[in-house]
């Protein structure tokens, strides 16, 4: 039965992207297996990730453990803690037929060299990862909260050296444009040229503009490679226009290797620049020199562009970068913390990036706040600490509370209708759901009794004022109430 297991976790392996399987999938313990019950018991490490793994892998898990190992099995899923340090070890998956060893992911500058393996404990088999958090930080963190200091660019080049493939998190919302950007490091020149990304701030477009570039030079040493924001590029040709030197200017662009512009928007409206940004472009693309840039948007929709410009950057290939999908935030946010020498429990870096979705760059400066918040009040990193540290945040990014998603809320809550909210019925329970659905309708919205009163069936505001008063009166003498409204409050808060 074994094997048969572990030939579902290649499968599943092959299935599911890394960066879901590494912390969701690959963690599963494998606690035995009822023939009788067609039962297949799978431990989970703890709650947060025995929740999350049932509700969206475990329909995946039993298809493919259904077509492996019985049509009819079933999937359970059981709290187990970590094995002890002596557990003995045995071959890794990479045994299997057609699986990679973990750890690898055949793709260059794919981050993760920890050793990954299957451990025998008390009779049981364990997946396990090294790629796990140090308990204390190293002996020479800084006693001051914050991320390490960024290295200085080089001058040559204007990159940064800290950014790099290896410590850039990839997934569902970057993939292409990771890709893209790896296979010009492979064939710069002749694959994808231009390269042309666009999206939102903060997604990741700059850092990986700088991993292409710093990758290049580690493989051709001898590459006239330069990064360049598009408003620098202005400055420096106008200073070439001041100083009479825009010939020395020109000589330093059209004879690069690789160009990374970032930011082109900001050439919006600056012809003279924008006919010289054209001449670079033309003698780089002539003489099979790689070019990437990015904007804020798609090529077409950039404001005062020349035609032949915009031309020019739908000749190669364009890719969109979108907000990060949830798990893709948790991995950065585990990623930006295991770099800072934190450790960060799984259910903060959750939580963290359930509530926070816009751009990566606030999902930093979150985990910053939040590591600094526990330093100076000298506490452990926790959900409820995030919560604290975060508030302002969490209520800027917290969507407008409707009275609609206050009454589906309440009648799933209390078992009705949502339609018993606008009817005339008047059943007791009915009739208290009703009052409880328009008490909250006033508390967490800034709707008048007038407006609340129109959204529940056109009842009279009178009809409102009165329910309030009666929810807030039972809160203060049933205490019962209270705990299930107190309950009902956080799920509407969310």
């Amino acid at each position: 039965m074994m094997d048969r297991w572990l030939a579902c976790v290649a499968r599943l392996q092959n299935e599911i992207p890394a960066q879901q399987f590494k912390p969701w999938i690959k963690p599963l313990v494998f606690l035995g297996y009822d023939e009788g019950e067609h039962l297949l018991r799978l431990g989970v490490p703890n709650h947060f990730k025995l929740n999350w793994v049932k509700s969206q892998f475990q329909s995946q898990i039993e298809s493919v453990a259904r077509e492996t190992i019985e049509p009819e099995l079933r999937v359970s899923f059981e709290i187990h803690r970590s094995p002890a340090p002596g557990s003995s070890t045995v071959p890794n998956l990479g045994a299997l037929a057609g699986a990679r060893p973990w750890g690898t992911s055949g793709a260059p500058g794919a981050s993760g060299s920890a050793s990954d393996e299957i451990r025998v404990h008390d009779g049981h088999v364990v997946l396990e990862t090294t790629e796990t958090f140090d308990e204390t930080p190293p002996a020479d963190a800084p006693a001051a909260p914050g991320f390490p200091a960024a290295a200085a660019p080089d001058p040559r080049t204007r990159l940064r050296p800290e950014l790099t493939f290896e410590n850039f998190v990839h997934g569902k919302a970057n993939q292409i444009a990771w890709s893209a950007a790896l296979q010009v490091v492979e064939r710069p020149g002749t694959s994808y040229n231009p390269l042309f990304l666009y999206g939102g701030v903060g997604l990741g477009k700059t850092h990986l503009l700088h991993a292409v570039g710093n990758a290049i030079r580690e493989r051709m040493p001898g590459a006239r490679v330069r990064y360049i924001h598009a408003q620098d590029y202005f400055d420096e040709m106008v200073r070439g226009i001041q100083r009479k030197s825009l010939q020395d200017f020109k000589q330093k662009y059209h004879t690069l290797d690789l160009l990374l512009v970032d930011d082109i928007q900001f050439l919006g409206g600056k012809d003279r620049t924008q006919e010289e940004f054209f001449y670079t472009f033309e003698a780089l693309l002539t003489a099979r020199k790689q070019l990437i840039i990015t904007s804020d948007t798609y090529p077409k929709e950039l404001s005062a562009f020349e035609d032949r410009l915009v031309s020019r950057f739908g000749s190669g290939l364009i890719v969109e970068i979108e907000p990060p999908e949830l798990e893709m935030r948790v991995a950065i946010l585990l990623k930006k913390a295991e770099q800072s020498g934190e450790k960060l429990p799984e259910e903060v870096a959750f939580f963290v990036a359930k509530n926070l979705r816009s751009n990566v760059r606030e999902l930093e400066g979150a985990l910053l706040r939040v590591i600094a918040f526990a330093r100076f009040r000298g506490k452990q990193v926790t959900a409820d600490l995030a919560k604290e540290a975060l508030k302002d945040l969490l209520e800027l990014n917290r969507p407008p509370i409707s009275i609609e998603s206050i009454q589906k809320t309440v009648a799933d809550f209390l078992k009705i209708k949502v339609a018993d909210m606008y009817s005339k019925r008047r059943p007791a329970h009915i009739a208290r759901a009703r009052q409880i659905a328009m008490y909250f309708a006033k508390e967490l919205t800034q709707k008048s009794f007038p407006e609340i009163g129109e959204a529940f069936g056109g009842r009279d505001h009178t009809t409102v004022m009165h329910a309030v008063k009666r929810i807030a009166e039972l809160r203060q003498h049933d205490q019962e109430w209270n705990r299930q409204l107190h309950v009902l409050e956080q799920t509407l808060r969310g």
